[in-house]
């Protein structure tokens, strides 16, 4: 049942302390947490449309370090950030000698100095550990090959705005490579908040098995479910999500295509997986996706391998179901609130 409405859009949102906290990735969060992100995010979105928006930020500012391209990220942080009275500088990959000419730490040392936040979207894990560790300010993961928390939280509030304000109970089903940054986030996600999360996906795609471990040990305290299936169409029974990502992931070279594609093939979010899934059951991706042949890479890929489509077909893809839009917009309403609650004056 879509949410027609919620006491948090009048303003009396129970507060919880998350000033001067990084984020790093959602294991690091309690569902207590994590719903009041998602709520902050829902009373910060209504502000905006109402014109009624206070601005928790002003004359902050923040430093958005990206290593890897982004239109939804990098669009979500500085939009949010303006929204809020905030200032922002962009260091894209060859805009710094970040990891160049000065190392990681020696760089976080510098911008903790100059900035109130710092976000980082790129390779390695470990290199924003280490900027949280050594910058003294709140610091924002974008995105890493590990993890991608910022993307979960707007999956979360889309889910909860079209299907049901209570995300206990409900069951998402990713298709794709579940040992990505998305695999991984969405399970770590699910774990927290309750969720039955279901991984369809050859095993060899399936996340490391002390990931798996750990978030089915959070589930025992949440009541989620974590389980993992080889049959796509199983998979999808009674479903009220279904969600997939690009078989690819940024960075990785041309030569995986072939290898992907013989085994995700029979993963493709199509009708026949939305069908067997509950009537109703939203279609979710991060984007970009890969639903035609209109772009570079689609073009490229698709003459290659003769492919008019990847994941999703394009019938999903522009489907009613398709709340793809609305997920997209949601990341700046809940990168706003991961900034607003890590360093906004509430």
């Amino acid at each position: 049942m879509k949410r027609e409405g919620s006491d948090n859009n009048k303003g009396d949102l129970k507060k919880v302390n998350l000033k001067g906290r990084h984020f790093l990735t959602l294991l690091d969060f309690t569902p207590e947490e994590i719903n009041y992100l998602l709520e902050l995010a829902l009373k910060l979105k209504n502000d905006k449309k109402a014109k009624k928006e206070q601005q928790y930020m002003a004359k902050k500012n923040f430093a958005l370090i990206f290593e890897k391209t982004s239109t939804r990220t990098r669009s979500a942080f500085e939009v949010g950030a303006y929204d809020q009275g905030a200032h922002v500088t962009y260091i894209g990959s060859t805009g710094s000698q970040i990891g160049v000419k000065e190392t990681f730490a020696d760089t976080a040392r510098v911008l903790g100095r100059m900035y109130d936040g710092i976000e980082f979207r790129g390779s390695k894990h470990t290199d924003v550990e280490v900027l949280a560790k050594y910058a003294g300010v709140p610091v924002w993961n974008g995105l890493t090959d590990e993890y991608h928390p910022t993307q979960i939280l707007a999956d979360f509030l889309t889910i909860k705005e079209h299907i049901n304000n209570d995300l206990k109970g409900l069951k998402l089903v990713f298709y794709g490579d579940t040992r990505n940054n998305m695999g991984n986030s969405l399970m770590i996600g699910s774990a927290k908040m309750g969720l039955h999360f279901v991984g369809s996906a050859p095993k060899d795609l399936w996340p490391k098995e002390e990931l798996i471990k750990k978030c089915q040990e959070i589930a025992k305290s949440t009541g989620a479910v974590i389980e993992f299936s080889e049959d796509p169409i199983a998979a999808a029974k009674d479903a009220d999500a279904i969600y997939t990502d690009v078989w690819v992931s940024m960075g990785e070279p041309e030569e995986v295509w072939a290898k992907r594609i013989e085994l995700l093939g029979p993963y493709q979010v199509n009708k026949k997986v939305m069908a067997a899934a509950k009537p109703g059951a939203i279609f979710l991706h991060c984007l970009p996706a890969y639903h035609n042949k209109e772009t570079k890479v689609g073009k490229e890929m698709g003459d290659k391998f003769n492919r008019n489509e990847f994941e999703v077909t394009d019938e999903v893809f522009e489907s009613q179901q398709s709340k793809v839009f609305d997920e997209a917009e949601n990341r700046l309403h809940t990168i706003k609130a991961v900034m607003v609650a890590t360093v906004g004056d509430l």
